[in-house]
């Protein structure tokens, strides 16, 4: 079965060459031109990756992907601006994008983004003799790509998953930045370590008692981050 990827810009140029990259990669395609009829498309079926350009016409793509994450809507999001401008970047992130784009970029680039993001989905086993981690109160299902709180189920972007998991794995260890990147996000992001940032902050807001005083994660100045058992 092909998955499938919404593609949504307001340009019809640029959805003609992307639409035709995409289908040409073997992935199956819809389109939609404007924020509201992107929205509604997403809520309502099920798609495998979104393309999500920010300059839309009405709402615009950064608050198309609010709301969709918001409507616990997890498929992930390859965000597409115009503007090199990082807080954009960062903000979209902040949002809920999985990743972006910056315009003018080749289709084989974006092919490329596609593959690495639907690659990271592939739910394999973990790397662990159990079919679970538990730290404290937290228990994480790497196989299942689910995580409790005292046994309350939390809701997580595939990108939020990966680097629970990662720190988790690395139980007591200083991971830095880069080294996060690296092995999260599997390219190189060009120093963006601000992302490394957001997608912490975003975990201490879902696991964290206390967010101006984390047990779980901590950071390490001048270092990076670690997470550890909360005493």
């Amino acid at each position: 079965m092909e998955q499938k990827i919404l593609i949504v810009d307001d340009e019809e140029s640029i959805v003609t060459l992307l639409k035709y990259n995409i289908e040409q990669a073997g992935y199956e395609t819809e389109v939609a031109y404007a924020g509201n009829d992107a929205l509604e498309k997403a809520s309502e079926t099920s798609f495998d990756l979104i393309v999500l350009d920010v300059m839309l016409p009405g709402m615009d793509g950064m608050e198309v992907c609010k709301q969709l994450r918001q409507k616990q809507v997890d498929t992930p999001i390859l965000m597409l601006t115009a503007k090199d401008d990082e807080f954009d970047k960062v903000l979209g992130l902040e949002l809920g994008a999985d990743d972006y784009l910056t315009k003018p970029f080749s289709p084989r680039e974006v092919v490329a983004r596609i593959k690495a993001i639907l690659r990271r989905m592939v739910r394999e086993p973990a790397e662990v003799e159990e079919d679970f981690i538990k730290i404290a109160d937290l228990t994480i299902y790497p196989e299942q790509y689910e995580a409790t709180i005292k046994e309350d189920p939390l809701t997580f972007t595939p990108k939020e998953f990966e680097l629970l998991l990662y720190l988790a794995k690395n139980l007591g260890r200083v991971l830095s930045r880069d080294q996060l990147l690296s092995a999260v996000w599997n390219y190189d992001f060009a120093g963006d370590t601000r992302i490394v940032d957001v997608h912490v902050s975003h975990l201490r807001e879902k696991i964290e008692p206390d967010t101006k005083k984390p047990s779980y994660i901590k950071t390490i100045r001048g270092l990076g981050y670690k997470m550890e058992e909360p005493k």
